[in-house]
């Protein structure tokens, strides 16, 4: 038991400096989210969430992939010890986040995955980046790579919803089931573009209010 403990510890200290990615990503994030808000008075992310890996899910995925469990494999083919979910309310601020990531010099973009133009066959939706951020420390420099998702609010409660639900069947979702998701994703996608409607028709009748009150001061 004291060896298990040991192990997992030595996995705890090994998970920090991915806790460092994260906090150099979420500062980066907020900061260009504020900046973002200051000039086009509109705030592209609603939340954000971030998490590590336990260990416990790096080992039974190493095992899963037939390697050993050792932290160097983990590295090299386990892309997703750190990860941050970008929250936001509409589709086109997903591209423009995109943008706003991909624009910084110090963080370099690895792999994009396309699920919006591509969706998943049972209905996912997200934009990913596999990301590789630098984390200074006292005596070295390391690359650490992170996973950033980046969906809308209706994305985020349907893939929510999906998952609850393929963890309580343990995967083996009846088909009707697996139909009903699929519907599902489709009214998630029609709530994102009536939505986004909606938000466009407020902004065109606000630019009209402002034209008006400035020809009746003038």
């Amino acid at each position: 038991m004291r060896q298990v403990r040991t192990g997992l510890e030595e996995w705890r200290n090994f998970l920090l400096i991915y806790k460092f990615a994260l906090d150099e990503i979420n500062t980066k994030l907020k900061i260009l989210n504020e900046e973002f808000k200051f000039v086009h008075q509109h705030n592209p992310i609603e939340h954000i969430k971030s998490r590590i890996k336990d260990p416990a899910s790096i080992i039974r995925k190493l095992q899963r992939k037939g390697l050993t469990l050792t932290k160097e494999k983990a590295v090299k083919h386990i892309h997703d010890l750190a990860g941050v979910r970008i929250i936001c309310a509409f589709v086109s601020d997903i591209y423009k986040i995109y943008d706003m990531i991909s624009g910084q010099d110090d963080i370099t973009i690895l792999k994009v995955k396309d699920y919006l133009k591509e969706p998943k066959p049972n209905g996912y939706k997200s934009l990913h980046l596999l990301v590789e951020i630098p984390v200074f420390l006292s005596n070295r420099t390391e690359q650490v790579k992170v996973e950033i998702q980046i969906r809308t609010i209706a994305m985020d409660f349907w893939a929510s919803l999906e998952h609850k639900i393929y963890y309580k069947y343990d995967k083996s979702v009846p088909v009707h089931v697996k139909d009903e998701l699929k519907e599902a994703a489709e009214m998630a996608q029609f709530l994102d573009h009536k939505m986004k409607r909606i938000h466009d028709e407020m902004m065109v009748y606000k630019v009209k209010e402002k034209l008006e009150i400035t020809r009746v001061i003038i």
